[in-house]
């Protein structure tokens, strides 16, 4: 089929697999053209087919030559449909993994259940023995929880007032303004059911119980703070709160590994263009202003920099450095006061008619479009591709 991009508000609904096979090659180029990493030899990554996670099995099969194991939750392909581009992502990591006589397996299913959790520990049994590393980075909507049976399903809501700020449709280039009504409650409990750090350490205790983790242990869960800019409707929305329950049971975790001296980390990365960020509210704008100014600086970073970085520089240190509240930090350069101040300033000017001056918004609508598969140099968009792509080690 001819597999062009169909957007539904943010997200986009087709993938190309050639250009996720792209996408992929390029994150693995860019980790091999960097120094080997003497890191984790076994390693679990939950949430592994877009993002961080998978920058994270990249930068852990190429970068460590480690076996991973990837378990995600995505849509196979289907004569005269696509698959979801996370589909396509595992389909070509895959492929390179074992061409480079790596290790590399995975589970498609629902992680928040007992039984994609048992299935994963069956095959860790079998396969490998012990797992050095686990990287948690799921990034779903909505949670059924696996004890209780109970749907619940997130909210991008201010705690307190009705939030008023400027965003903009990045299809468009329209800068507007949006308000977002406060959330109640129920709101806040739900969001951090499905996006805290319950389900994390689920994972973790059920691998510990069936003595699956390797002595000096590691996990780490991603999260973001971000500036002032973006607090009421991020930080210091329900988002936030679930956030704040991820950083607490980092602490949980490594409490109840001390027997084998594993540790918990939570990393809090840079803003990025991925299919979470897209559908929160004044992000797009933040982003494209943000990436203005770091790229003039020259630091700008996408995925698989900044996850080579967290592993290269801090994750595999003697000691580990971390913030007053004993999180990993790799959005330093995003925070770093001068060019806080030079988005906040751009903050203000930022209208319909200025910003494609002043922020960068072609490069978040092709960071966007590329997550799917679309506008990579090289692939041609209009000739007969083969949707119908499989999984090498799908278990």
């Amino acid at each position: 089929m001819i597999i062009q991009p169909k957007t539904r508000g943010f997200i986009c609904i087709t993938s190309h697999p050639e250009g996720c096979a792209k996408n992929v090659q390029n994150q693995i180029d860019y980790i091999k053209s960097k120094s080997p990493i003497d890191g984790a030899k076994n390693v679990l990554v939950i949430g592994a087919s877009t993002g961080f996670g998978l920058a994270s099995r990249i930068t852990s099969a190429f970068g460590e030559n480690a076996s991973t194991i990837g378990v995600f939750f995505e849509k196979p392909p289907a004569e005269g449909r696509t698959a979801s581009s996370g589909w396509y992502n595992t389909a070509a990591f895959e492929k390179e993994a074992h061409k480079s006589g790596l290790y590399a397996k995975s589970i498609n299913g629902d992680a928040f259940s007992n039984e994609i959790k048992e299935q994963t520990a069956q095959l860790i049994k079998k396969d490998l023995g012990k797992i050095d590393l686990v990287i948690y980075s799921l990034a779903s909507p909505v949670r059924t929880h696996p004890d209780t049976g109970v749907r619940y399903k997130s909210t991008l809501k201010p705690i307190g007032n009705t939030y008023t700020n400027k965003t903009v449709d990045f299809h468009t280039g329209e800068v507007k303004e949006i308000s977002i009504e406060a959330c109640t409650e129920e709101d806040i409990v739900n969001t951090v059911t499905v996006m805290g750090g319950e389900d994390w350490q689920m994972w973790i205790d059920k691998l510990k119980k069936e003595d699956l983790l390797a002595d000096n242990f590691k996990t780490v869960a991603y999260s973001y703070i971000g500036p002032k800019l973006t607090e009421p409707v991020y930080r210091k929305g329900t988002i936030g709160k679930a956030k704040d329950h991820l950083e607490a049971t980092a602490f949980t975790i490594t409490n109840a590994l001390k027997d084998i001296k594993g540790k918990a980390f939570v990393s809090v990365n840079k803003a990025l263009v991925t299919q979470s960020s897209s559908a929160i509210p004044v992000i797009p704008l933040y982003i494209s202003l943000l990436y203005k100014v770091m790229k003039e600086n020259n630091l700008q970073e996408g995925c698989i920099e900044q996850i080579y970085r967290l592993f290269n520089e801090r994750l595999y240190l003697d000691e580990i450095p971390v913030d007053s509240e004993g999180r990993i930090r790799i959005d330093d350069l995003e925070m770093r006061d001068d060019i806080q101040e030079k988005v906040a300033k751009l903050w203000k000017q930022a209208t319909t008619e200025l910003l494609p001056e002043i922020g960068d918004l072609d490069g978040y609508k092709d960071e966007f479009f590329n997550l799917f598969g679309f506008n990579f140099d090289g692939i041609d968009y209009e000739k007969d591709t083969n949707e119908m792509v499989t999984i090498p080690g799908l278990q």
